[in-house]
């Protein structure tokens, strides 16, 4: 691999490093602040556990060569422990898109979407174990079927190479994976008790959607595998259409309810970032505006489902991430340009209708296998060892009760303190004062939740 591919690459792995700590930023802001830590520690978390595991036996699972020729699962046998990869380090094959690096991250990634559906009412411990075995028997193998390839003797995954489905950098095995197990997880788990925990930390969330924008450069740049024309195209889209997912997710709330916000823009911003992610190398400029607008504006109206689901999957990856990346594979197909590096020609531009039923085959596949396999995990995990915390550890907030601290030192900064605090306090200076901020806390603990991702 030239110099230039390498400092690329090792520039875009650097990027995807920082998505950890924006997801991180941009879920703990959106829960409430009792439980803000514990969002953070969820999502950071799966980068240490994911990566264990890939070392160990993924690498094989994902792009080993498909066991019995199916393209089911790669064989972890010449993989286990990163044997045997570093035979000629001087091609840079650790730093290959098709080798270790990029594929932990893309992995660990998804799995911190998963969180989305457990926000405060599951143990960590319970995540934890939760989270080795989701990456294990749903991503891995979604990851084969989408990022093995056919090689020299090898046989990947079913879907690339036998379906021919085109994923530029994971709507699938990725974005529609965590979103339909965001909501599997979430069913298993049942609403929390205290449904009205309104997003305590706005600016927090658009720092996080900045953080997870500039390393979505690196996630789509770095796919292309070097410094070449494919990463400035995937840049030039992924910019596009995370500024347009903006538009199209505050044109819904306008129309809907009288009013854009800034946690709809940011939610915006991860929309239509999810949606170009399978068509970033597929669609011109003015198609990379069309696909960030519709996925905002379809997210938008899809945020509003779970309520009439009935089902607490509280910061909405199954509307931003499942239903974003749907839109963004159909974009594929709908409007694909002849002269993109993907040489697709959408049909609504007069392109063959022979790619349609691919994709919507691969979306149908995908979607059925994570939800139903996350649902099975889910369920036998909380049957076995309990996945759920009890309602007293659920009012108190996990940060307190699963970690012991908190994120905000309110009896020293002079905030709102709750009522137990207040309680402390009791015959101190301004005791009015102080019961009048614990009754300002508790309402606000009791407002109406957000609606957006």
């Amino acid at each position: 691999m030239p110099a230039a591919d390498v400092a690329w690459m090792l520039a875009a792995m650097a990027l995807v490093i920082i998505m950890f700590p924006g997801i991180a930023l941009f879920y703990g802001g959106m829960v409430g602040s009792k439980n803000a830590l514990n969002m953070i520690m969820m999502t950071m978390s799966t980068l240490a556990t994911v990566t264990v595991l890939y070392v160990l036996f993924g690498h094989g699972l994902v792009v080993g060569d498909s066991v019995g020729g199916l393209g089911l699962i790669g064989n972890p046998d010449g993989y286990l422990g990163f044997l045997g990869i570093y035979d000629d380090p001087g091609e840079a094959q650790l730093v290959d898109p098709y080798w270790f690096a990029f594929y932990i991250l893309f992995a660990a990634i998804t799995v911190a979407i998963v969180a989305s559906g457990a926000v405060g009412r599951m143990k960590f411990g319970g995540w934890l174990v939760f989270s080795m075995v989701w990456v294990t028997v749903v991503y891995f193998p979604l990851g084969h079927w989408v990022f093995a390839f056919d090689g020299d003797g090898t046989q990947g995954g079913w879907m690339r190479n036998d379906l021919g489905l085109h994923d530029y950098a994971g709507g699938t095995a990725v974005h529609m994976s965590a979103g339909l197990g965001a909501l599997a997880l979430a069913m298993v788990l049942g609403p929390r008790k205290n449904m009205g925990t309104r997003p305590h930390n706005i600016p927090l969330v658009l720092l996080g959607a900045g953080l997870l924008w500039m390393g979505w450069f690196g996630f789509n740049g770095g796919t292309a595998g070097g410094a070449n024309f494919l990463a400035q195209y995937a840049v030039m889209t992924t910019l596009i259409a995370g500024a347009t997912g903006m538009i199209g997710f505050c044109l819904v709330e306008k129309i809907r309810d009288g009013a854009p916000t800034t946690l709809g823009m940011a939610s915006g911003i991860i929309a239509g970032l999810v949606g170009i992610t399978p068509s970033a190398d597929a669609v011109d400029a003015l198609g990379a505006i069309v696909v960030g607008v519709a996925s905002g504006a379809f997210v938008a109206w899809a945020c509003t489902w779970k309520k009439k689901l009935g089902v607490d999957e509280s910061l909405d990856a199954f509307a931003v991430h499942g239903m974003g990346g749907i839109v963004g594979s159909l974009c594929v197909v709908l409007i694909g340009f002849a002269g993109s590096p993907a040489g697709i020609q959408g049909v609504l531009l007069g392109g063959s209708w022979d790619i349609a039923w691919r994709e919507v085959v691969a979306i149908g596949a995908t979607c059925g296998y994570a939800f139903v396999m996350t649902w099975i995990v889910a369920k036998v995990l909380d049957k076995t060892i309990g996945l759920r915390v009890d309602e007293e550890k659920e009012f108190a907030g996990l940060d307190l009760t699963e970690h012991s601290e908190t994120a905000y030192d309110l009896e020293r900064s002079g905030g709102s303190l709750g009522e137990a605090r207040a309680d402390r306090l009791t015959g101190a200076p301004g005791t009015e004062r102080i019961a009048a901020l614990a009754q300002e806390s508790a309402a606000a603990d009791g407002a109406p939740e957000s609606t957006k991702a």
